[in-house]
């Protein structure tokens, strides 16, 4: 591997009319020893799981996409919602793991899907013994069995005794920071007002860790692919816990900064804080129908947001500066801040 990285510094400067591109995980890229990057000879791409609007691509549904392009802020049909909703549902059981969304396209069997996704599940714990210090492994395993738990408390803050039993910061730590490197979790800060920007004011003790990816964390979490298919209150199992992980999934993919939460000294929170380079925009997470959210009020009154998202199971409504979207259409998300901001458009 530090072979094959450090060729690719020759190629750009011997054989420049070559495009070489090379793929690999960052288990054995970033934390091999050794490897040594080209710095300025070779860009660096990371490829994030496929988003709900890719795994509509992949399904073939490229004129239900063009339908939604003028879509506006008008609510949709419900037909069209309702069709937008059921692929939520593969999705939240396929997730967006190119061999899972592979097998699902060419067999159409979630059987099939569940085998693959937990065959990638155990070969990153295989990882782990090839390519971590032996000494962190049984941390890594500690930290990364213990994410649906984390998940599925109300307050999904990251708690190291939820890892192990008397467990302390400074013992997990390195393992923690190793599984952000490697890209398997996500982490989303605390901040503490609402302001630009959001940096300075984040806590560093105070954190949230999600999972890579929907379907992987579905699987972790051992919710069999039926209960998604025949539950109608499916987006609102282990307290949201997948509906949130699905939501972070888009905006990873949409927002080129950091992701925060937000909460106050009281018991008010919102699930995410982005910015869109001008502003902070707060983004609640409703996993149904029930769009009461009262912690975003506290938010709105205290920092008077030009434009806040709440999304929902409902179809999309604008209140003001409040704006609901369906989950089904987070990824457009862009779109619909461009129409908050320029109506006339």
């Amino acid at each position: 591997m530090p072979r094959a990285l450090t060729s690719l510094k020759y190629f750009a400067e011997e054989a420049p009319e070559y495009s070489i591109c090379s793929a690999g995980s960052l288990l054995g890229i970033a934390l091999h020893e050794g490897t040594l990057l080209t710095v300025g000879k070779v860009d660096i791409l990371t490829l994030e799981p496929l988003t709900f609007q890719e795994f509509l691509l992949a399904n073939d549904e490229y004129e239900l996409l063009l339908s939604l392009q003028n879509s506006g802020l008008e609510p949709l049909p419900l037909l069209l919602l309702e069709k937008l909703h059921d692929y939520l549902k593969k999705y939240y059981i396929i997730g967006g793991m190119p061999a899972a969304v592979n097998i699902w396209i060419e067999q159409r069997d979630f059987s099939q899907v569940e085998i693959k996704l937990k065959n990638i599940l155990e070969t990153y714990q295989q990882d782990f013994s090839k390519h971590a210090p032996r000494s962190m492994v049984p941390k890594l395993r500690f930290i990364w069995n213990s994410i649906p738990s984390q998940l599925t408390r109300k307050n999904k803050k990251f708690l190291y005794g939820l890892v192990k039993s008397g467990a302390r910061a400074r013992e997990y730590e390195d393992a923690l920071l190793w599984l952000l490197d490697c890209g398997l979790i996500r982490r989303v800060g605390r901040i503490t007002k609402g302001a630009i920007p959001m940096k300075p004011d984040e806590d560093l003790h105070d954190f949230k860790i999600y999972h890579l990816d929907v379907g992987l964390l579905r699987v972790m979490s051992q919710l069999p692919f039926q209960v998604i298919l025949e539950r109608n209150k499916v987006f609102e199992e282990f307290n949201g816990a997948l509906t949130e992980q699905y939501v972070l999934q888009q905006l990873s993919s949409i927002i080129t900064g950091s992701i925060y939460y937000w909460t106050s000294e009281a018991t008010a929170g919102v699930d995410f804080v982005i910015s869109n380079g001008t502003g902070v925009i707060p983004v609640e997470v409703k996993a149904g129908v029930n769009v009461k959210a009262k912690s975003l009020r506290v938010y709105i009154d205290r920092y008077q947001p030009e434009i806040s998202i709440r999304t929902s199971l409902s179809n999309v409504h604008r209140d003001g500066s409040l704006l609901n979207i369906p989950l089904s259409m987070v990824f457009h998300l862009e779109q619909y801040l461009e129409l908050c901001k320029n109506p006339d458009t």
